[in-house]
Order: structure tokens, then sequence, then C-alpha cells
């Protein structure tokens, strides 16, 4: 979904021609909804969000928009943009290289769920710099770092994700401070989430 060439373009291939698979699959689970209702607690009522790597936006950006919220979703592959657009016309889907894209107003929270761990490593380290630049003051982030297990195995899609302590040490450039953490989260199948706050 994020586009360079090589392994960037394999990625892209990937979620493209696999597009309506995979969204159908991420439909029928959602795992990850008790770290999504953390991250509600700590944003104000009708906040702005920022999803990178939205795809159809099934079902965490449905849950988000149910809730009240307003949704800025950033994918590279045109057939799920195009779905989060038929489902939610009211909210603003865009196709881009969320390395790339620029945004035009900062955010309540922002949320990069199963997408940062396909980057490179270097590429996700400037990716949360990014993310953490769109936050308001006190706004939240969550994101993952490593793919479920089952998942691992998929060739030229994952990346090593950053480790613990370069996460930590990255929030600590950023003002960011760690509200929570699972290293092996059993409940979303094994995947590593950071949950955290941008300093006032």
């Amino acid at each position: 979904m994020w586009g360079q060439r090589n392994k960037g373009d394999r990625i892209a291939a990937h979620f493209e021609k696999h597009a309506h698979r995979i969204d159908k699959a991420r439909s029928e689970r959602f795992d990850e909804r008790g770290w999504l209702d953390r991250f509600l607690l700590a944003l104000p009522r009708q906040a702005h969000i920022l999803d990178l790597g939205c795809g159809g936006g099934e079902p965490i950006d449905r849950y988000l928009i149910d809730a009240g919220h307003s949704l800025t979703g950033v994918d590279l592959a045109e057939r799920m943009i195009a779905l989060a657009r038929t489902r939610f016309p009211a909210n603003r889907w865009l196709q881009a290289d969320m390395r790339k894209t620029a945004m035009d107003r900062a955010f309540d929270g922002v949320i990069a769920w199963d997408s940062l761990y396909h980057l490179e490593p270097e590429d996700q380290r400037d990716m949360l710099t990014r993310a953490a630049g769109w936050l308001e003051p006190d706004g939240t982030i969550l994101f993952t770092t490593a793919p479920p297990h089952e998942e691992e195995r998929i060739d030229g899609v994952h990346h090593a994700g950053l480790d613990a302590a370069a996460t930590r040490a990255l929030f600590a450039e950023l003002r960011l401070t760690e509200i929570a953490h699972a290293p092996d989260d059993i409940a979303t199948g094994g995947r590593a989430i950071w949950l955290a706050r941008k300093l006032v």
C-alpha cells in the first residue's frame, strides 16, 4: 500500500490484487475492538481521526464513525479506497502513499493498525515522526509494530518492526508518553501494540 519500487511495489500490488478477499477477511474479525475502546476513551466528542493504511474502512473506521467521530483515511490501494468511499461517503478518503502525503489539519487521534510493519524499518521511524506531527496537543495514537503470527510468513509483505527500546526512544524525541503496550497481544493474534499520547 505504500509504493516504492521493489518491495514497496510488491506490497501495493498485493493489496490491489487481493483487495476484496482481504476486505472480506477483515470484516469477519474484530479482534482490535478492546484497543479501540481504550483509544476512544482518550478522545474528545466528535473527534477528527486519521487512519493510516485504512483499507476499505472495515471494521475499524465503521466502529469509529458509529461512535460519532470524523475520519480521514489514507491508503495506496485504489480498490481499498473505493470501498471506503462507497461505504462512508461523508468522510474523507485519500489514495496516497502515507510517507509522502500532506495533511491540511491536525487530528485528535491517529491510528496505524497493521500498516507500519509493511514499511522498511527506516520508513517506520519516519512515519511515526510524521504521525506525531499530525497530532493535536494531548492527541492519542494507536499503532502496531508487528503483525499477527499467522501473517508473518507472507513473503514480501512484512518487514521487521521497531523494537520496544527503539520505539520508546522515539517517543522521547517526539514528546509522546506511553499509555499502554502489549509486545505479543494474544487477543489480537500476537500483534505488538502501542497506545500513546502527545504531551501538551
